[in-house]
């Protein structure tokens, strides 16, 4: 039998939204914001020749800027204040997260509950300036090898640093402020909007090439099924949970009985989310953003064996792209899911899986059964992320079509409506209360 909960959410009605004053106002402020974020991707650099950079976009779109102008929104085409977009931000909360793991400190400080979190959050700020800068002088100068740069020298230099980092900084605050005051998960959003922005782009672009003949009308075909496919088996494994069945023992309160209910554990098969492949793009796309930008063309030395072997397509890119998604599935399911901590939550409720010790017992057959999920999961992201990769060597289609961008946009489409939902179920909650509250306030005065 469904519980009162769940019913409420089975006849939850969107007609609600108009009522939910403060799930509007979280609305707007998430859009206001986007739209600043959106607006920002068309403020260029100063001291660039359009001219030249409209050249340079042209021979390199196919390559590793077409995958950093997808995470970018389309700044890096516009060489625009947001070119290196959120993705200092998350390497930067990549390394903290790492070391919160490895540095007893640190892992300390994350256990201190908020006040903890608040300075691990800070010293993700810390790093983002420094590794921003680093990105942010590697481009200045890879703008002046590439003679984009109207007035080269120091000042160009710092002007672009400047503006590149305060760029960063910008969308880094812009994220935590949707995350805090407005509706989902803010730097999510801030990937999710680019991505968007960019596919009415990449659509026209692959009729334009089926309509001069350049692309078969098969293949365009073909990739309109696939997306379809993809979207359908994110859609699945996304909602795709594994249901461990706990029990809880009856126990007598004084003249009551309490207890001897059955609930179930949700374990989702990807419980990482979206987080592993944004994490290894961003880790893929700082070597190689440095090694195009070089002065060269990153075609000698180290820069040059860079692009050569992990470059967009290249065995050394899969390999390493792969290797990546399933250590970050892994890594990540850690920190989100303690088998340790829950098994002893349901040791001091009371609850236990039926057929297992509670205790350590319990905390094994937890992590036994994560792992098993975990491998589905990283499997599943590796196949969804590879298959742009595919189209793009084998049958020459934009990337944009299929993986990484689709499974981004499907994930935090769903979870901007579950978090959606949960306001409006929350505001339904709050009307029945003040309902009874009246209610009892009128047989009180009769």
């Amino acid at each position: 039998m469904a519980s009162a909960a769940e019913q409420m959410a089975a006849n939850l009605s969107w007609s609600t939204l108009g009522k939910a004053k403060d799930l509007q106002a979280r609305i707007w402020f998430t859009l206001g914001l986007l739209i600043i974020y959106r607006v920002g991707t068309y403020i260029p650099l100063p001291g660039i020749d359009p001219g030249q950079l409209a050249r340079f976009v042209e021979q390199t779109q196919g390559g590793i800027l077409g995958v950093f102008n997808m995470f970018a929104g389309g700044a890096v085409s516009r060489m625009a204040i947001f070119t290196l977009g959120i993705m200092p931000y998350i390497s930067a909360s990549i390394i903290m997260q790492l070391m919160s793991s490895m540095v007893p400190e640190l892992e300390k400080m994350k256990k201190d509950g908020e006040a903890g979190r608040r300075k691990i959050n800070q010293y993700t700020r810390y790093g983002t300036v420094i590794l921003a800068t680093f990105q942010a002088y590697g481009i200045a100068v890879g703008l002046e090898g590439q003679e984009l740069a109207m007035d080269p020298g120091w000042f160009f230099r710092a002007s672009a640093v400047i503006s590149l980092v305060g760029g960063t900084m910008l969308l880094m605050w812009l994220g935590e402020q949707i995350t805090a005051r407005g509706i989902g998960n803010g730097i999510s959003l801030i990937i999710y909007a680019g991505i968007v922005a960019e596919l009415p782009r990449a659509m026209a672009q692959m009729f334009e090439l089926g309509r001069t003949g350049q692309l078969a009308a098969a293949i365009i075909l073909l990739v309109l099924v696939l997306a379809v496919v993809v979207i359908a088996g994110v859609v699945y494994i996304e909602r795709a949970q594994r249901r461990i069945l706990v029990q809880y023992p009856k126990r007598q309160v004084g003249q009551k009985m309490y207890g001897g209910e059955n609930s179930f554990l949700p374990l989702k098969v990807n419980t990482a989310g979206v987080i592993p492949p944004i994490f290894a793009s961003s880790l893929l796309l700082l070597p190689t953003t440095i090694a195009s930008f070089s002065a060269d063309g990153g075609t000698t030395g180290i820069l040059g064996w860079i692009s050569a072997y992990f470059g967009p397509g290249q065995a050394g890119y899969l390999i390493f792209f792969v290797a990546m998604i399933v250590f970050f599935s892994f890594f990540y399911t850690s920190v989100v899911f303690n088998p340790e901590e829950v098994s002893e939550n349901l040791r001091r409720n009371g609850g236990y899986v039926p057929g297992i010790r509670p205790g350590k017992k319990t905390a094994e057959y937890l992590d036994f059964v994560l792992n098993r999920l975990t491998v589905l999961g990283a499997l599943y992201l590796s196949i969804i992320c590879l298959m742009p990769e595919i189209l793009r060597a084998e049958l020459a289609v934009p990337f944009y079509f299929g993986g990484t961008s689709l499974l981004i946009v499907v994930s935090v489409t769903m979870d901007t409506v579950t978090q959606v939902q949960s306001h409006l179920l929350a505001h339904q909650y709050e009307g029945l209360i003040e309902k009874s509250k009246l209610r009892g306030k009128g047989k009180k005065r009769r």
